[in-house]
């Protein structure tokens, strides 16, 4: 299934970054997770329509509440496995 991933930099820890990406995320209709891979990085994963996710990527860059926001990269990929929901991960 063709997947979207972002990678987001910047403080995405200790606040309701998570959470905002994941109702953000439902309310679009997208499935795939959000998780924390590093000290000031946050990885996402969006399976998903590509207008929608277009939408999802324009808030992601200019309404998230990311603090000290220093870059948001996002690409697609072919992914092996299809989500139900979205999730956050650990």
């Amino acid at each position: 299934m063709l997947s979207y991933t972002c990678v987001v930099e910047g403080k995405v820890t200790g606040g309701n970054f998570q959470s905002w990406v994941q109702d953000l995320a439902q309310q679009l209709g997208l499935k795939g997770w959000v998780r924390n891979i590093a000290d000031h990085k946050a990885e996402i994963l969006i399976q998903g329509d590509a207008e929608k996710f277009a939408a999802f990527r324009e808030h992601l860059k200019n309404e998230a509440p990311i603090v000290d926001k220093k870059n948001i990269t996002c690409g697609s990929l072919d992914h092996d496995k299809t989500y139900d929901v979205f999730s956050i991960r650990g």
